[in-house]
């Protein structure tokens, strides 16, 4: 069984712990303070409001517990504010949160044009079908580093990336029926789990 916590600071916490508790030999739990990131095999950070998750992280005194996690191999997953704590740079603003994705996002870069859309998406690497992406004032990443991965694109714009034990996506794989995003990164708390630590 796989433990796989949703951080659970502010935002769409309950839909990712549905999803996760859909799937097989998954466990969804909630994290909100640093005894619970004792007893997971992966992380989750769901999307909401970027800067007041970063705060709270800091309040309670999370933010190096995790950074200490994923540099030690704990898989996680950024979706949309997710994405942005990740980050190790974000457009306009002089500090980022968890700084450990070598990505530079760009904020609520489709809020301006079109407050939330949908679309569906052929991303080979997750699925060999199309499966439903959710944008909701989502950012998007404007640059990457030699050791990224892009995994989707919508518009010309980078929507979905992975390095090494992150990956981050601007979209809402929660909101939808569809699973193909948790069980692939289910998948890869799995391949974590196996690996000689």
């Amino acid at each position: 069984m796989l433990t796989i916590g949703v951080l659970a600071l502010q935002g769409a916490v309950q839909e990712h712990l549905n999803c996760l508790n859909s799937l097989p030999d998954v466990a969804g739990v909630t994290v909100k303070k640093a005894a619970d990131l004792e007893n997971i095999d992966g992380l989750i950070l769901p999307g909401g409001e970027s800067t007041t998750m970063g705060k709270l992280l800091r309040e309670f005194k999370l933010t190096e517990i995790i950074i200490d996690k994923i540099r030690s191999g704990m898989p996680v997953w950024g979706t949309c504010a997710g994405m942005i704590l990740l980050a190790k740079s974000v457009v306009g603003e002089a500090t980022c949160h968890l700084g450990l994705m070598d990505i530079t996002v760009q904020r609520n870069a489709y809020g301006s044009q079109l407050n939330s859309f949908t679309t569906n998406l052929l991303i080979p690497d997750i699925s060999s079908s199309s499966i439903p992406l959710v944008f909701i004032r989502a950012p998007y990443v404007e640059s990457v580093g030699a050791g990224v991965k892009v995994l989707a694109t919508v518009d010309d714009k980078i929507v979905a990336v992975e390095q090494n034990n992150m990956m981050a996506t601007a979209f809402h794989p929660e909101l939808t029926s569809c699973l193909t995003f948790h069980s692939y990164f289910a998948e890869k708390v799995k391949s974590s789990k196996s690996l000689p630590s």
